[in-house]
């Protein structure tokens, strides 16, 4: 439960999933390096961009900043770990079993093939009728839980595990960084397990929540997803930006602060 050992594992895990997401854009790359090559069966092709978008947005992005903010931050903070170690290791172990269980599919050649957006009608039973789907679907209702309770936990550790004397005014930019991030995970990722919830139950139990024909809306999948999938850009490049806006300082020697405006006003010409 220590926060280093965990931050470590979730980069170290993040990172293995890179070279996996590399991997497929070789592959891919490969395919289309000529024309009328045959490396991949269209269905195969499929497979591969779908599982090259999943990893690099779901299991590299957000994973690897988590992974240096879970070391950073009771280091910064002053704290001696996380708010809530037990569900910190929860959210990472979350984490590795959900990754897993969405590449379990390749094993079975039956990997997702609807590309990391994952419109409906395509994703639907009707037009889709393997597993695929659902090992994302499931995969990436496992993968909000974590996400979910990973934000909690630094938002707790934000608010109530700073260092005696530590205003708020005081906390470090990459606190604010991942800070504003996990507060868009928790109205962010809801939004799209809902959408990937409400995709399983119309594949496994003939519900119609995405079916016009029985009415049902599929625009409905693309007002859930992307609810969620514009705040996510915010997500992995806040933490991002904090670190950065962190480390300059040090290596350049030189403090954040702005020029006064007077003297500004006296510069100008």
């Amino acid at each position: 439960m220590d926060h280093k050992e965990i931050g470590i594992r979730y980069i170290v895990t993040a990172f293995a999933f890179l070279i996996l997401g590399g991997l497929e854009a070789l592959g891919l790359r490969i395919q289309l390096a000529q024309p009328e090559q045959h490396v991949l069966t269209p269905e195969q092709y499929n497979q591969l961009f779908s599982m090259h978008g999943i990893t690099m947005i779901f299991l590299y992005a957000g994973p690897i900043l988590s992974g240096f903010s879970n070391y950073l931050w009771p280091l910064l903070l002053g704290a001696r770990d996380m708010a809530l170690p037990r569900l910190n290791a929860f959210s990472y172990w979350v984490y590795l079993l959900a990754g897993l269980f969405i590449y379990a599919s390749f094993a079975l050649g039956v990997a997702p093939n609807d590309g990391w957006f994952n419109y409906v009608p395509f994703a639907a039973k009707e037009f889709n009728p393997g597993p695929n789907m659902d090992f994302y679907a499931l995969g990436l209702i496992f993968l909000g839980l974590s996400t979910t309770v990973g934000a909690i936990n630094f938002m707790v550790t934000a608010f109530r595990m700073r260092a005696p004397g530590m205003s708020i005014n005081r906390v470090p930019i990459l606190i604010w960084g991942t800070l504003t991030a996990s507060a868009g995970n928790l109205l962010a990722v809801p939004a799209v397990s809902l959408a990937f919830f409400l995709l399983w139950l119309d594949r496994q139990f003939g519900t119609h929540f995405f079916d016009d024909q029985a009415g049902g809306h599929p625009l409905l999948w693309q007002h859930l997803f992307w609810m969620f999938g514009h705040p996510w850009v915010y997500v992995i490049v806040l933490p991002a930006m904090g670190i950065v806006s962190d480390a300059l300082p040090v290596f350049c020697r030189r403090r954040w602060s702005a020029i006064p405006r007077s003297r500004w006003l006296r510069s100008a010409p």
